[in-house]
């Protein structure tokens, strides 16, 4: 009883679940990120195609008002 009454008095919290992750832990560095990879700058044939399609989708509605 004690258990419902306090639910009653504070109410239910939903935290977080789970513990936090530490900033000690590395992180995983990509080249996706980048500057040189995302313009396609850095001769890969896949990123400047990719980087062509992000071009046109910028692009796509700059015209219309």
């Amino acid at each position: 009883m004690d258990d419902f009454e306090s639910i009653l008095e504070n109410g239910i919290h939903f935290g977080r679940g789970g513990k936090k992750n530490d900033s000690n832990e590395e992180k995983v560095k990509t080249k996706a990120k980048k500057k040189a990879y995302i313009t396609g700058a850095h001769g890969s044939g896949s990123a400047k195609q990719k980087a062509k399609y992000r071009t046109q989708r910028a692009n796509r509605h700059k015209g219309k008002a």
